[in-house]
């Protein structure tokens, strides 16, 4: 997935409760990081970035795709608005430009 940008943007992944929707985030990122073709970038905004905080089902998963070079950038404002910036746990905080440069430089952009 050369120059792929993949953009989160609820905690999960789909419209259903919340438990199968962190199921279906972890098995996407779980096969994601399998398949070795990877995103050159992970961005989270609105729910999306509790996906990256304290107590989220998919840690362990992100954790994995950044040790493999994936960046991951929570944006600043949604997680002053949720009151999340001391709880990331996983990717780097950014703005909304670091967003738009990642979504720029991308060949594709995806969102989930």
């Amino acid at each position: 997935m050369q120059n792929l940008v993949i953009l989160a943007t609820s905690n999960g992944m789909g419209k259903a409760d919340d438990i199968l929707q962190q199921l279906l985030m972890a098995k996407y990122l779980e096969l994601l990081n399998e398949s070795g073709d990877l995103p050159n970038a992970i961005c989270f905004y609105t729910d999306g970035v509790k996906l990256v905080c304290e107590g989220s089902a998919v840690i362990e998963q992100l954790r994995e795709l950044e040790a493999e070079g994936v960046r991951l950038i929570a944006n600043s404002t949604c997680l002053d608005y949720f009151k999340l910036a001391e709880h990331v746990r996983v990717g780097i905080v950014g703005g909304m430009g670091d967003i738009i440069e990642a979504q720029m430089k991308a060949d594709k952009v995806i969102t989930l």
